[in-house]
């Protein structure tokens, strides 16, 4: 196979990783740490809509990703913030891409949606 589509069979790093980054949270959490190092609470607080169990789920597999990074301080009280490594902010400019797409097409797909009363059911 040749061209994109060989780039996404099953076992190849690149599907892996648009698996990885197509997760509901992964691009939400990675934009929340685009301004800088963040701490989990103001994360929750900032994404709104996602709990703490499974922020720090998605903190855990980005980190082992390689795309972000935990700093713990050795404090009383503890304390610990997340920021993006170099890989990660790679991702920044094409979630800002994503993100100006979604704003500017937002009304076209609900449009569709709104459209068609039984949308085809996804086929396996």
């Amino acid at each position: 196979m040749s061209g994109l589509g060989g780039s996404f069979l099953a076992d190849c790093p690149a599907r892996l990783t648009v698996e990885l980054i197509a997760d509901k949270w992964t691009v939400v959490v990675l934009y929340g740490l685009s301004e800088g190092p963040v701490r989990h609470g103001e994360l929750v607080e900032l994404i709104g809509g996602i709990s703490r169990k499974m922020l720090t789920q998605t903190l855990r597999r980005l980190e082992a990703h390689g795309l972000i990074r935990r700093h713990a301080y050795a404090e009383v009280p503890p304390r610990v913030e997340y920021e993006l490594t170099p890989l990660g902010a790679t991702l920044i400019d094409p979630i800002h891409t994503l993100t100006e797409w979604a704003r500017a097409n937002g009304d076209a797909v609900l449009d569709a949606l709104d459209a068609d009363p039984e949308p085809l059911a996804p086929s396996d």
